[in-house]
Parts: structure tokens; sequence; C-alpha cells
């Protein structure tokens, strides 16, 4: 399964999410999978593809080229595949038709934007693959109690909530995209509720 990770750039992170996030890159490819990401090679971004790398795992990073020309951040060169867009835009929508799975793990505005994304493209109907949370030493609690509370407050329907997962574990992660069943979704049920 190619799986797309989600998450932080930033070197200036607790070392706990990076060898939590190397670990799951790693049991990712051993549990025979490929990564797909935004070819950082620090943070969380670098801490999967590193796990992954070590794992024996298949790398596509995608990145944009003003990236490598303004050296915005350090782009991890140990990709099996490389692809270098445009834009941002051009980045999401690749990796969005390449993954066949989502895991976001902790990350800033960046990860929150590609996170609303793709549950806004399930939500419409745009695709139905997995979206599982890696939460990771409670990063995503107060995220999971805000989606609680706009559901409660019918800015987004019950059923959006099935739309995506939260865990705490690396090998519940995998079990659940690996596991996926999806129903049958319909924008009617999910953004509409019926």
């Amino acid at each position: 399964m190619k799986i797309c990770v989600f998450g932080a750039a930033s070197s200036h992170i607790d070392e706990k999410y990076i060898i939590a996030v190397e670990e799951l890159g790693e049991k990712l490819a051993k549990r025979g999978h490929s990564l797909v990401f935004g070819c950082g090679a620090s943070g969380l971004m670098g801490a999967a593809a590193r796990g992954v790398k070590r794992g024996g795992g298949y790398i596509k990073g995608v990145i944009p080229e003003f990236f490598k020309e303004d050296a915005i951040e350090a782009i991890y060169e140990e990709c099996d595949e490389m692809v270098y867009t445009k834009t941002m835009a051009e980045r999401k929508t690749i990796m969005e038709d390449s993954a066949e799975a989502f895991i976001i793990v902790p990350g800033g505005v960046g990860t929150f934007e590609e996170m609303f994304e793709v549950i806004t493209l399930k939500q419409l109907n745009r695709f139905n693959k997995p979206i599982a949370f890696f939460d990771i030493a409670g990063y995503y609690d107060i995220l999971e109690e805000f989606l609680n509370h706009a559901c409660n407050e019918k800015f987004i329907t019950s059923r959006c909530k099935e739309l995506y997962k939260f865990f705490t574990d690396a090998d519940e992660v995998l079990n659940y995209l690996e596991n996926y069943n999806p129903e049958e979704l319909t924008i009617k049920k999910t953004k509409l509720g019926d």
C-alpha cells in the first residue's frame, strides 16, 4: 500500500515525536508498504523517511522546486523517486493521488492544511481512502475534542467523524489502514448526515 504521511518539518520539536515516527516508518516498510511524503529531511517528515529507509521500503518524495531554489528546508535526498512541482497545491494533489491511505502525525499549519483537505475530499466523496491520526503523546487530543465540539454544535455531521480515526499506537494505525473496509460514502451521508 502507498501510504502518505503528513507531518512537521520543524527540527525544533521534542525527540519523543521523532523517535515515534521513525519507528512508525520502519514498521510501515517492514509490513510491505511504501511512503509518499513531502520530501523534507528534518522534523517528522525526515523521521518517517529515515524509518522507511531503515525498514527497506520504497520512498516517493514530492516537493516544490522553490524549496530547493530558496533553500527553505533540507530535502531528503535518498528517495527512490522524487517529483518536483511548481506549486504547493500541485505537490498536495500528487501526494493525494499517489496515496492509497493517509497517516497524520503531529505537525503545524502545513500539516493541518493537508489534513483538513483530505478529510474534506473524503467528505465530498472524491475518494474513500483511510485517514488515521497517529496521536503521539496526546498531541491531537485537543483537535479530537474540537472536532467533537464542532459536531455537537452541528457545524459538521456526526457521520463526518467516521471519515478518520485517532490512534496512539503505530501498530494500531497500520492495522486500521490494512484492514480498512470502506462503506459506500455519499455526500448526503457525510455532509448532510442522511
